[in-house]
């Protein structure tokens, strides 16, 4: 079992965005038992609330419904022995888990674009203070990073 976290800064619009695309993708592909998979963000503001309201009609116009069970929370040191994967949407909070990370587990921290290898953009922009298709060009990545992402962690299971 491979378990994965994904990380953005509130835990409100990407990293729930992946996590939706990242779990409609594992039932697809018949991967259920083989990952597993949670978000979290970086900062704890938004604790215990639900996806951005954009986010959540975006995705859910997808298909991506499991983003209606999303809440956000705050990573936690456990999170950093849990997981065997930790992926950041963007060199900000790939720093700021690097800050926390104790280093035996460090090596599990990645850019999730990069980790997926999408080599046209190493971040995930943060849509929040833009329009809808900030979100749009969000969630496009997001695809094509969970899709990566389960490419590569598939060849070890």
């Amino acid at each position: 079992m491979v378990k994965i976290l994904l990380v953005c800064m509130g835990n409100i619009c990407r990293s729930p965005l992946a996590a939706s695309v990242m779990h409609a993708e594992v039932a697809r592909r018949q991967l259920l038992g083989r990952v597993s998979l949670d978000s979290a963000g970086t900062y704890g503001a938004h604790q215990g609330e639900k996806a951005d309201a954009r986010a959540v009609s975006l995705a859910q116009a997808r298909g991506y419904g499991q983003i209606l069970k999303e809440r956000a929370r705050k990573v936690t040191e456990e999170d950093f022995d849990r997981f065997d994967l930790i992926l950041a949407m963007d060199r900000d909070n790939l720093t700021q888990l690097q800050r926390v990370c104790p280093a035996e587990h460090r090596h599990k921290l990645h850019l999730f674009l990069e980790y997926a290898g999408v080599s046209e953009r190493a971040e995930v922009p943060d849509p929040y203070y833009g329009n809808a298709a900030g979100f749009e060009a969000v969630l496009s990545l997001c695809e094509q990073g969970v899709d990566g992402v389960l490419r590569r962690v598939t060849q070890d299971l």
